[in-house]
């Protein structure tokens, strides 16, 4: 009796150890099934909601890449200035309005000693035109700060650089959009923007909120951003509502 006893506690056992391989093997191939429903779902969800204007491996250059957007409604509330005032609504992306090595000095006046001590806050902001730069939460001139020693920090050859620079976006401006850039005036502030890893204290310092320059500023008619970074895959322009990006984030006007 006590082998039949042992015999039939084995073959109970093996039952269970089979069922239970069976159970697992089935749960296995659901998670998996899960998962390649879930990955198929968003790659194909993606593609079909997304459109990328610009990819990462394009070089946009010498003309700039022209996407013709609808004008907001209220756009023909605005008063017109012949040769000045869009006709018409767009973005363009260009790769070739700041050389690389322009880059490589910008890169540097945005990392010039005077930005060291303006944190703790999360974003930083340089305007050379009046020398206001945020430290904490209020501003110093640094043109008054550094004295005669502001040439330690910007020498004449990075102002030099810095009006080309916008100089000639009023040239790619004017040409892309049918206007006269002798009647484009550059509207105060233009500034450097250097944001670190430090949490947010407003929505402010976050960068990717969507928000409407001509409401933000009522004076400004274009705006141009320009990423001081090299083309790598970390940074993206997505417009909001429309499902476009160019990737990476680059020269946009």
């Amino acid at each position: 009796m006590s082998n039949m006893s042992e015999i039939g506690d084995a073959l109970r056992q093996g039952s269970s150890w089979r069922s239970s391989r069976w159970l697992g093997a089935l749960l296995l191939v659901a998670v998996n099934v899960c998962l390649g429903a879930t990955w198929l779902y968003v790659t194909t969800s993606d593609s079909d909601i997304t459109e990328t204007l610009v990819g990462q491996g394009e070089i946009v250059s010498p003309e700039p890449r022209v996407f013709t957007v609808k004008c907001s409604e209220d756009y023909e509330n605005y008063k017109r200035y012949a040769g000045c005032t869009p006709q018409k609504c767009g973005r363009a992306i260009i790769d070739s309005l700041v050389t690389r090595d322009e880059a490589h000095v910008l890169r540097r006046e945005s990392n010039a000693p005077c930005f060291c001590f303006s944190q703790p806050l999360q974003a930083s902001i340089l305007d050379l035109h009046s020398g206001a730069l945020s430290m904490g939460k209020q501003f110093v001139n640094i043109y008054r700060y550094f004295g005669d020693q502001i040439s330690n920090v910007f020498t004449a050859e990075d102002f030099k650089l810095y009006r080309h620079i916008i100089l000639y976006s009023f040239a790619v401006i004017a040409e892309t959009f049918g206007l006269d850039p002798t009647l484009m005036y550059l509207t105060k502030p233009t500034f450097f923007s250097r944001i670190n890893s430090t949490a947010a204290k407003t929505q402010h310092d976050e960068y990717w909120h969507p928000h409407i320059d001509k409401v933000k500023k009522k004076k400004e008619e274009k705006n141009t951003i320009s990423l001081c970074r090299l083309n790598e895959n970390d940074v993206r322009s997505v417009f909001d509502g429309q499902s476009k990006l160019t990737d990476p984030g680059r020269l946009s006007l």
